[in-house]
């Protein structure tokens, strides 16, 4: 029963630290200062020196102003106290405010995010670097899965191994979804594909407290506070994300298409052992276009393959493509070189292009057999299956 799952119990050292660390106060300028910048507020005190903004914040933890700098005009300074003393930061605006990777929409959350940073790593920098040592991911895998996703695996996987059976009425086990059984569900069913593939993490600002599925420590600070795989929704720390598996497994939700997507998140995603594009187009041109002359050479019309392009982003697997919508047997070869051309990783992928190369030029044909061989060796799952499957039919 889904009922039954246990989230992991995050970890909330962090947490508090952040709900300690001091908290930003703006010291105003108590006079008007003259060509101040538009996008800074009268905690902006002109031109002064370093030693009169210490003065000037001395004593007060967490306040800060912004100056002019006296040795470069026109080049702005954020002055901030922190820790007993006065940290100096050069300070940049291009419609968002930044000293470092971070932008902000005001100074000041900039300040609270920098405050928070600041405390966190000055009290626990050692915790911190070790963090990743005794990860949850390897016990729970996929923390953000949705119960009934999983649900849905775990029956499917019963009823087609008929391994498991659940009868409430003989007091068998009932087997519950704990850590193991989800991770069983994502890698041990029948019908998956076990190709792997890294996954894509981008820079992701939370919504409010998040923690990180890999270490199940708190994600500190107001933005970008870690990354998230857009393919399959894993949140982690930036410097969590180094030591994640190459096990992502594609949420169909967050696939927005098939053309021009990556060969392996699409596999993956429709749980199939190549891009179901070629398997449909493949066996349409097989049914009614092997006597076709010139089948690869001749082009159907160019809007004709946009639209079997679109069906297959919009209707995926279910994209109808027979010959009573589509006669002409060139539309859907055109498609088919379409979806490769689009590819943006090849099927003979960049790092084994050259390779291919090399070795056809080995004169020796059994030297240059086991050449070939080798890499293609080196072509990722989804790849190699790929290529070998539209070798067989270019064959026939």
């Amino acid at each position: 029963d889904a009922e039954e799952y246990q989230p992991p119990i995050w970890k909330s050292y962090l947490y508090q630290l952040q709900q300690e660390a001091p908290r930003p106060k703006r010291i105003i300028c108590p006079r008007e200062v003259e060509n101040r910048p538009k996008y800074y507020g009268r905690e902006f005190h002109g031109i002064i020196s370093r030693e009169q903004a210490d003065e000037i914040l001395a004593g007060v933890e967490g306040a800060y102003i912004l100056r002019e700098s006296q040795r470069q005009p026109g080049c702005y300074t954020l002055a901030l106290r922190f820790g007993n003393q006065t940290l100096n930061y050069r300070l940049f605006y291009d419609g968002k405010h930044f000293v470092g990777e971070k932008r902000f929409e005001s100074i000041h959350d900039l300040v609270t995010d920098g405050l928070i940073t600041l405390y966190i790593e000055t009290k626990a920098s050692e915790y911190i670097s070790k963090m990743t040592t005794n990860p949850i991911y390897e016990h729970i895998g996929y923390a953000t899965l949705l119960r009934e996703k999983v649900s849905r695996r775990l029956s499917r996987t019963k009823n087609e191994s008929r391994k498991a059976s659940v009868t409430s009425e003989e007091n068998t086990p009932v087997e519950k979804i704990t850590s193991l059984v989800r991770r069983a569900a994502l890698t041990q069913n029948d019908n998956h594909f076990n190709y792997e593939k890294a996954h894509n993490f981008k820079v992701h600002t939370f919504r409010g407290p998040h923690w990180c599925e890999y270490c199940a420590n708190f994600m500190w600070g107001l933005i970008a506070q870690g990354v998230r795989c857009s393919d399959c929704g894993l949140n982690v720390h930036k410097q969590c994300s180094k030591y994640v598996p190459n096990d992502c497994q594609p949420d169909l939700k967050r696939i927005k298409r098939v053309y021009c997507c990556d060969l392996t998140t699409l596999v993956k995603a429709h749980n199939t052992q190549r891009p179901m594009v070629v398997d449909s187009c493949i066996r349409e041109i097989e049914a009614r276009g092997l006597k076709s002359e010139g089948l690869y050479r001749v082009s159907g019309f160019t809007e004709h393959i946009e639209d079997v392009k679109m069906a297959f982003d919009r209707d995926g697997e279910k994209a109808d493509i027979s010959a009573s919508i589509y006669p002409d047997i060139n539309i859907i070869a055109g498609a088919l070189k379409l979806y490769f051309r689009d590819l943006p990783i090849p099927v003979i992928t960049y790092d084994t292009y050259s390779k291919f190369i090399e070795a056809a030029k080995i004169s020796n044909p059994d030297e240059r057999l086991e050449a070939i061989h080798e890499v293609l060796m080196l072509l990722p799952a989804a790849h190699y299956e790929t290529l070998r499957y539209l070798m067989i039919h270019l064959k026939k």
